[in-house]
This record gives structure tokens, sequence and C-alpha cells, in this order.
């Protein structure tokens, strides 16, 4: 009698009952060790569960770790950081980008400090009503801070369910059928754990370009392993061009060698962190002429050689840089030296620009250096 291949041995696709146990016992012995994530045993720190989550929107684990361990050694709790400035928490996030969730960081943990008595709540409810924290968000400080069963739903979740049920809606339209379906796989025990572990799976093994099914444990389960191109999902609808958007920006330097920037508006693009001064950025050139007419000041102002690229999530952005030396005119702003612009929220884009002028620009983190040397002394 012939033996049926080891394939045709395995679990049937549709009994998804085992994923939630095959995965909890997965993670229980290759659990990623992260900064921000409790100790086999340890009861999760909300506060640092919705650190880390907040700076994960979007940005990877290693980018996020150092940023993490400067804001703890500096903020070591909510109420810390509710008592800081948002200059202060605008400069340490440089660089970690989108800005707005600097904000609404600092915003939230005023709330939770003033109105919460410095206790973060433990459902997703009340979590969705603090600034910056959105579904995903909240369901993810539930099940992992509180262990709240809720349903967490980042990219690598998307793309762990979606291979498990070789989802054929391309995203973003599969959202709604990928949550439904990660609903399903959430046990009621360990809700936080298995939140976790599909982001570790996701994150390690169910990786895009080449998941390494082999050593998969859920791999009897998932269609798409089955199917033998894992790599096919999730799938993702065409993204329309990034448009491009254009402005001149003013270079504009005093005797001593000081240069103006200041503070754009707390609402919007880059809200509250510090520029060099610019024209609006809009979808037609501008000409040097017309440019003018946003500048800080008269001047004799020159074209500088060469364009400063910057990509944003929704566009690309070209600035025209014109260069000239303070006359008699008193613009406002605030004079820094370009040895001292480290000192100040300059983002990634104005950073771009000190450099496409010759300076070198890094954020300054020796008091937070010296904050984490002392404490561990």
């Amino acid at each position: 009698m012939s033996r049926r291949p080891a394939s045709q041995l395995r679990s049937p696709v549709s009994d998804t009952a085992g994923v939630a146990p095959a995965l909890l016992r997965w993670y229980d012995r290759n659990r990623r060790v992260l900064p921000w994530r409790a100790p086999p045993g340890r009861r999760p720190d909300p506060y640092r569960v919705w650190l880390s989550e907040i700076m994960l929107q979007q940005t990877t684990v290693a980018t996020v770790g150092p940023y993490f361990m400067r804001f703890i050694a500096r903020w070591p709790d909510v109420a810390a950081l509710a008592a800081a400035s948002l200059d202060e928490i605008l400069q340490e996030w440089q660089g970690l980008g989108y800005y707005a969730r600097a904000r609404n960081l600092h915003r939230c943990a005023r709330v939770v400090a003033d109105e919460h008595g410095g206790f973060f709540p433990d459902t997703e409810e009340a979590l969705r009503a603090l600034p910056g924290i959105g579904a995903y968000t909240a369901a993810a400080i539930a099940a992992i801070a509180f262990d709240r069963r809720a349903v967490a739903v980042d990219g690598n979740v998307e793309r762990v369910v979606a291979r498990l049920y070789s989802v054929e809606t391309p995203l973003p339209a599969a959202k709604g059928e990928l949550r439904r379906l990660a609903d399903g796989l959430t046990p009621d025990e360990r809700a936080g754990d298995f939140a976790q572990a599909v982001m570790d799976l996701g994150a390690t093994i169910c990786v895009p370009a080449k998941p390494n099914c082999l050593i998969c444990p859920v791999r009897d389960c998932c269609r798409a392993a089955r199917g033998g191109d894992p790599a096919r999902y999730p799938l993702r609808a065409p993204k329309p061009p990034r448009p491009l958007r254009q402005g001149v920006l003013f270079w504009l330097e005093r005797a001593d060698g000081a240069v103006l920037i200041r503070r754009r508006p707390e609402a919007g693009l880059l809200g509250g962190l510090m520029e060099f001064p610019s024209t609006d950025w809009r979808d037609e050139p501008w000409s040097i002429d017309e440019a003018l007419a946003s500048a800080p000041c008269r001047a004799d102002w020159q074209r500088v050689a060469g364009i400063v690229t910057h990509g944003f999530t929704h566009f690309e952005l070209e600035l025209t840089v014109v260069r000239a030396r303070l006359g008699r005119s008193r613009p406002s702003g605030v004079w820094a030296q370009p040895t001292e612009l480290g000192r100040h929220a300059l983002p990634t884009l104005m950073r771009r620009v000190a450099a496409h002028m010759g300076i070198s620009v890094r954020p300054e983190r020796t008091a937070v250096a010296q904050l984490s040397s002392a404490r561990r002394r």
C-alpha cells in the first residue's frame, strides 16, 4: 500500500482553531526581546506600551529602539512626559518623522496626567478618546497592556492573515475583511500575547518578500503556503503617483554667520517645528521674482545651485534655495549659529537643506545621555 505524501497528512486548511495555540507556543519560545516589552511573567507597563505604539506608527522597530530608550531615560513615566514642554519633545523626536505624533504624544500625556490621575484607561473605547490614539493603537494597548480581548491589526497582521486565508481582495479594500478574519483567530485568553505573537511572526518569518514557510508554526493551516506562492499576498491595488510640489527657501545669514530660523504653525505638516523661511509649497513652479514676495526681508537674494528634494507620505517636494546677507532689516524669527542648529527642533527636511548649504546638523542629546549615565550609576 502506497503512503500518502506528508503534505496530505497535515491539518485541513479550514481548521484554523489550532492557529492561536500554535502561535502562542511558538511565541513562548521565540518572542523578540524589545525594550518596551515586559519579560515573561511581568505585567506590562501601559506607559511603555503606549509610547512604543505611537512611535511604531509607520516606523520600523530598528529605527524606534534608540528613540524609545532616550525618551524613557528622560521621561520615565507619563507624569514626567506631561511636565515636559512641547519644544523638548519635538527636539527629542527629531528624525523620527510624522511629527503630528509628537504633538499628540504631548497632548495625550497631559490628558492622562490631568484627567485620569496618571493612569491609562484599560478599554478600547476610553483609549480611543485620548489624543493621537486611533482604532489600531487603542486595540494594541488594550490587548498588550491590559490583556483585553482586542483585535490589533497592523501591517504584519494583515500580511499573516491574508496568507492564512489567501485573501484575493487587494489592500486597502481588504482591510475590513482582514480584520474580521483576525477577530475570528483571536483567543479570549492571552489576547495580548497573541497580538504580539502575530506581529513577531510577520516581522521574523512571514516577511514580505521571502517568507520562511519551512519554520512557520502555522504553515499547516496556511492556504497561501499550500498554494506555493505566499509572497503573492497580500494583494495591493496600484498606488497613484505622488504629486510634486515646489517651493523656494530663504537662507538668510547675519554678518556673524548666524542663520534665521522660525517656528512653523502648530497645525499642519511639520507643525510646531523650526524651519528656514520658505514660500508655500504648491504644484506650480515659482519664479524667483514671485517668490521674493514671501521673503523674510528685502535683501540681495541669489539662487544657490541645485535642488533640495524630500519625500512626504502624499507628495514629493522640490525646494530651490536662495541666499542673502542681512542688511538693515529686522526680520522676525530666531538667529542660530550653524553649530547651534542641533539644539532646535529641525525636521529632516531642514537638516537636508542645511547639508545642501554645507552644514551638518545633528540633534543634540547630551543632556539625555548624561541623565541615562547618572541613572545607571
